[in-house]
Parts: structure tokens; C-alpha cells; sequence
């Protein structure tokens, strides 16, 4: 699955909850978030916090796979140790 921004994040994470046959308030309640902050992802808010969308991607039983755009292969590590960020 391809995800381009927030609201493609909000509508993969309603779609395998509503698959789940989860409400708004069981996967909350899985993930340690609010339901209103499930809510503002769902809706495809763009400032979620990093951390609690991984906590609701695991309650969901999901893995976050991170590829280039490109078919190259490219080591992140490196890439990020180019754009010299701190130490």
C-alpha cells in the first residue's frame, strides 16, 4: 500500500480498523491513545504524533515497511549522515 500524506495514512488506518471489526474506542483503548486523537488521525490530521501513529500501526497488527521511490536501493543511514545532522 502506497501512502503519499496524512489523509492516505488516516484512511488505511479506518479501513484495517473497520476490518478488524474495531470501534473508534477498541483500538484507542489497544493502542494507549484517545479516542479523539484516533479520531484527528483517522480525519487526516497532519501534525499526529510520530510515536503514538506507530502505537495504533502495532495494536492493528501492522509492520511499517519503508522503501525508496525509486528501484535503487539506497542505505538511510548514509543518506542521512550526508545531510549532516548532528552528531
Amino acid at each position: 500500500m502506497r501512502l503519499d500524506d496524512a489523509g492516505d495514512l488516516g484512511r488505511y488506518v479506518r479501513e484495517r480498523r473497520m476490518a478488524a471489526d474495531l470501534t473508534q474506542v477498541d483500538l484507542a483503548r489497544q493502542a494507549g491513545v484517545s479516542r479523539r486523537w484516533l479520531l484527528e488521525l483517522e480525519g487526516g490530521k497532519a501534525t499526529a504524533e510520530l510515536g503514538l501513529i506507530f502505537k495504533v500501526i502495532a495494536a492493528l497488527g501492522l509492520r511499517l515497511e519503508v522503501r525508496p521511490a525509486s528501484s535503487d536501493d539506497i542505505d538511510l543511514d548514509a543518506y542521512l549522515d550526508s545531510l549532516g545532522g548532528p552528531a
